[in-house]
């Protein structure tokens, strides 16, 4: 049934309220981590690159843990509850880290250990808090991409606020304020906890005031599975795999994760990640309980998930290399006061937070002019768009010395128009995933979707450390990466490619959506 009513449910604005707080702490602590690293901890840029990447991968992979348990066992409710719980622990203990800075050993384990707890702790919560969104909506319903999108300005208000606050509090030149930033961010995932506990009953219910949640998918009776929210009638029983298809499965996965640690020179985590976002989707698009319309529609998630890939891996450079450069070769001087490179981080949340009300607005207009582009399509759009931003850059740093400082100017305009390609392409992926997975696999397929980031995040890690440096030689391909331009050349045409080719697909991908939009 197709909704007309362009009033949302509560729930939606519940599922943003704890988002805000959620991501608060997650983007308070990602805009001092990197400086925390350099400058308190005293790790190289090469170093704090590769912990950066494999915090930030392993963020994005473990979603899949934690769809898989809610789906199977826990129920969403339960898995969310318990990851923001890991990551209060995790923010803790980064201020213990922080705290103890001057004893750089027990600094570092207690670092580690609060990024273990908070890889955990995010994969329980992101997949589950995602999927509520879907479930608060009947099937069909038109108002879904302009309610994930309103879900993704509640994300970026606290990642506008987080930088800001943390950043003033941690980032003052003082390697000793640092654990003040962490302990905001911590404070802010108690207050996260303390409102889903009080409030999900009331507000997590679908439609008709059923609540949502609360038993595993795995776990309902088959006739609340046999037509998933797109219509499709499924009486295809779940299948448990036999030991033998278990063990092949593991010999696989082990022989991937061989090749990728003698790939990537012992990268234990990096082989991990790239194994897991090749078995994982090929394990679930295997299951024989799939229709062939579920099994293509999935197949659409998973092509469109490896060109996010791209997004995301030039993207997620404003937490590394872009936080270089507006450290070392952005004029930050506003009026004779210094901005502090952490505030930079705000500047994509504030662009979403201002630009989100109104794309929402977009898509249900020309979709009530049945005008509104297939999600495909979105996404190609705003792959270009990333495409033109580090166009931008890369133009306002042609001929600059090393050393010499361009207008803050540039980087603005860089994350504004990254901002219009993230609108396009992440809150509509979410919607899409939503819309296109089969009920019994929602919350895991959403854990695939975040697989791609996580791959992504790792890869950002990794084309961060061409960013150039005095004294070092650095190449891509075989090609020399020796000035800014080069290096901000190198999104500009991996997001052009990925964009013209996602392009030429959309038409075929849109038939294998069967009716989805």
């Amino acid at each position: 049934m197709t909704t007309t009513t362009a009033k949302h449910p509560k729930g939606l604005y519940f599922v943003f309220s704890i988002s805000i707080a959620e991501r608060f702490g997650y983007y308070g602590m990602r805009a001092l981590f990197v400086l925390y690293m350099i400058n308190a901890l005293m790790m190289d840029k090469d170093l704090s690159a590769l912990v950066y990447g494999n915090y930030t991968g392993l963020v994005y992979l473990t979603p899949l843990i934690g769809g898989y348990v809610a789906d199977k066992y826990w129920g969403m409710r339960r898995s969310t509850f318990w990851g923001i719980v890991l990551m209060v622990i995790g923010q803790l203990l980064m201020f213990f880290s922080a705290l103890n800075f001057q004893h750089p050993e027990p600094a570092r384990w207690l670092m580690y250990s609060g990024l273990g707890f908070l890889i955990f702790g995010n994969g329980f919560f992101k997949p589950n808090v995602s999927t509520f969104v879907g479930q608060l909506y009947e099937p069909g319903d038109r108002r879904l991409d302009s309610a994930y999108t309103i879900f993704y300005m509640g994300v970026n208000l606290g990642a506008f606020a987080a930088p800001l606050i943390c950043g003033f509090l941690g980032d003052t030149g003082n390697p000793a304020d640092f654990k003040w930033g962490f302990l905001v961010a911590a404070f802010v995932s108690v207050v996260c906890l303390i409102l889903y506990v009080l409030r999900k009953d009331k507000y997590l219910v679908d439609p008709a005031g059923n609540p949502i949640g609360i038993e595993a998918a795995a776990k309902k009776k088959r006739e609340n599975d046999i037509t998933d929210r797109n219509g499709t009638i499924n009486t295809t029983p779940s299948v448990k795999y036999t030991f033998r298809e278990i063990a092949l499965w593991l010999v696989l996965a082990g022989g991937l994760f061989a090749l990728f640690m003698c790939l990537f020179k012992d990268d234990l985590i990096g082989a991990f990640i790239f194994t897991a976002t090749l078995v994982v989707p090929a394990f679930v698009i295997s299951d024989k309980s799939l229709t062939k319309i579920e099994r293509q529609r999935i197949w659409v998630i998973y092509i469109i998930a490896f060109f996010v890939i791209f997004f995301w891996s030039a993207f997620e450079q404003a937490g590394i290399s872009l936080t270089y450069f507006a450290a070392e070769q952005t004029n930050r001087n506003i009026m004779g006061w210094t901005m502090p490179t952490s505030w930079f981080q705000s500047f994509n949340a504030v662009f979403v937070i201002l630009l989100a009300p109104l794309f929402a607005q977009l898509w249900l207009a020309l979709g009530a002019k049945d005008r509104e582009p297939s999600s495909p399509v979105k996404q190609a759009i705003g792959l270009l768009l990333l495409s033109l931003g580090y166009l931008l850059i890369a133009i306002g740093v042609q001929g600059v010395e090393p050393g010499v400082k361009v207008s803050i100017l540039w980087l603005v305009g860089l994350y504004f128009i990254h901002t219009m390609g993230e609108l396009c392409l992440s809150p509509i992926g979410l919607s899409m995933v939503n819309k296109l997975s089969p009920i019994r696999f929602a919350s895991l397929l959403m854990g695939v979707w975040y697989l791609s980031m996580a791959t992504a995040n790792k890869l950002a890690g990794a084309l961060s450390s061409l960013y150039p440096e005095e004294g070092k030689v650095k190449h891509l391909f075989g090609i020399e990466i020796a000035t800014l331009f080069d290096f901000f050349m190198v999104f500009v045409v991996m997001a052009a490619i990925a964009s013209l080719i996602l392009f030429l697909l959309s038409r075929k991908l849109q038939k294998l959506m069967h009716g989805v939009r």
